[in-house]
């Protein structure tokens, strides 16, 4: 197939081979499509994740719902679909849970692929052999090994419990298929990251978002409603810095945006309580209730300590509805 991913194939020597695996590798590579997103410049999300967007999905039901990553179809006006011999298939992006970062999409006319069932990461030892596919099948797939698995907190107001982290990296890893030896889809990829090896050599791994965190919301997701109420959003982006967290930037219209956060405050408090992490912050903030619930913060600021109040909202009442193509 002529791929958008066309200069970005695994090196040969990386590539899983057909005998090397427990199940039919050929079959699995063609439930992983490449997704292609247009989104409209006036979009939310248009200036931090651009109108172009591309990346991977994969075919969990036999109707045609498709999972990926959620940033790919985040106000995604137009979907499209391209299965590994070429055809293009649009696509409705049905919904994204911003908990989980999983993203839903239905095809729009049968896509007659085999389904990827639904596997269990918990079951990984990083012995195991794994394959991470995009879309475009052999040539877009890498044998893979699980480094670790443990707490991911994203300065975007996002966190994981339990996140998949594997190497080594592939070079297209927007929802990209996490595949164990038993030919289950058991994550979804997310994010390209470095670490500095024994050796001293930087190398890149990617995370991946634990496939068994889909059963539980799926129905929801379906329907473009969230699990499990909406959160309380802030607009606020931070990072830690030596047991401090402190903002980077914030969303324009946001709830920070209104209350005039800005870059460099230190975030101290929420309510009573001390923060030091991103996952700390997040815990505190969510802990308060739903979207709309009034957050208490102490703040640090060119040397003063002072307090404010900011009214949360839901995330995703800034965000285009999607829309059928």
């Amino acid at each position: 197939m002529a791929s958008p991913f066309s200069d970005l194939e695994v090196e040969e020597a990386l590539r899983p081979r057909p005998q090397s695996v427990a199940f039919d590798l050929n079959r699995a590579l063609s439930s992983v499509l490449v997704l292609e997103a247009r989104i409209s410049e006036d979009a939310f999300t248009a200036d931090t994740l651009g109108t172009e967007r591309i990346g991977n999905a994969v075919v969990i039901s036999p109707d045609g719902l498709v999972l990926t990553i959620g940033y790919l179809i985040t106000e995604a006006e137009e979907v499209v679909l391209t299965t590994t011999e070429g055809r293009r298939v649009h696509a409705h992006g049905l919904g994204v849970d911003p908990a989980t970062g999983l993203g839903l999409v239905h095809a729009l006319e049968p896509l007659t692929l085999p389904v990827m069932p639904i596997g269990d990461s918990r079951r990984l030892r990083p012995e195991d052999a794994i394959v991470a596919a995009g879309g475009g099948g052999r040539a877009h797939a890498l044998s893979g090994r699980l480094l670790t698995r443990a707490p991911f907190a994203g300065y975007w107001e996002y966190h994981l419990d339990d996140a998949l982290f594997v190497e080594p990296a592939h070079p297209h890893w927007s929802g990209a298929a996490l595949i164990d030896d038993g030919g289950a889809l058991v994550g979804i990829g997310s994010l390209r990251m470095e670490r500095e090896a024994a050796d001293g050599i930087v190398r890149p791994f990617n995370m991946f978002v634990p496939a068994e965190l889909l059963p539980p919301i799926l129905d929801d997701l379906a329907r473009g409603r969230p699990a499990a109420g909406s959160r309380p959003w802030l607009g606020v982006f931070t990072q830690e810095l030596e047991s401090h967290v402190v903002v980077l930037d914030v969303a324009k219209g946001g709830p920070a945006a209104r209350a005039e956060l800005r870059r460099g405050d230190v975030i101290w408090k929420v309510g009573p309580h001390r923060v030091t992490d991103l996952a700390s912050f997040y815990a505190r903030l969510w802990a308060l209730g739903e979207a709309g619930v009034t957050v208490p913060l102490t703040l640090q600021r060119d040397g003063d300590v002072f307090d404010v109040e900011i009214r949360s909202m839901d995330r995703a009442s800034k965000l285009k509805k999607p829309r059928l193509n």
